[in-house]
């Protein structure tokens, strides 16, 4: 997948005074891309596109100019993104209740195993992510994703973890939108 280069950032006072023009189009982009499995768990696919927004957001939200600053955001951000034939996602674990939360997200520790893309004929690709995202053995409730789909556009997105147990179909648009990354 392309990653965003240092050449396509502008400064953050550049920004802020594009924002509002931008904004509509990303929105719509991360529209495409988000994938709600049942009601605790949305999957926010990323793109060249999304992760240039979260890089520009962080310059202008932190007011960083520095050089080596900008870089080291820009090499963050693109983590996220999947490598050659894959699809990288930010997946949001959606609990409102802070104490429910708290003692879900212990409970949980293993639901990044038992996250999948499905392709057509039913193959489950299971999901790599991002270990730093477990502390002392707690799930944070933001995840980094990758599923290694050889360049297949998934037909659905799920989880067998025993109590999250559910499968999103993708739409014609939202599987659009992950094949235009995927070739990208």
């Amino acid at each position: 997948m392309k990653r965003v280069r240092r050449e396509e950032l502008v400064d953050w006072q550049s920004f802020a005074d594009q924002r509002a023009e931008l904004l509509p189009v990303v929105l719509a982009a991360k529209a495409a891309r988000r994938v709600h499995v049942g009601s605790e768990l949305t999957f926010l696919f990323e793109n060249a596109l999304t992760v240039r927004w979260q890089v520009q957001e962080m310059l202008r939200t932190e007011r960083i100019v520095r050089e080596k600053d900008v870089q080291h955001e820009l090499d963050t951000y693109n983590e996220l993104l999947g490598g050659d034939g894959e699809l990288g996602c930010t997946l949001l674990v959606e609990i409102e209740d802070p104490k429910e939360r708290a003692v879900k997200l212990l409970r949980w520790v293993a639901l990044p195993e038992h996250l999948y893309a499905k392709l057509d004929g039913g193959e489950l690709v299971r999901a790599r992510f991002d270990e730093r995202q477990r502390i002392e053995d707690k799930l944070s409730s933001v995840q980094y994703v990758k599923f290694p789909v050889r360049g297949r556009v998934p037909v659905a997105i799920g989880c067998d973890f025993t109590e999250l147990r559910a499968e999103c179909t993708l739409s014609e648009a939202q599987r659009r939108a992950l094949a235009e990354d995927l070739a990208s």
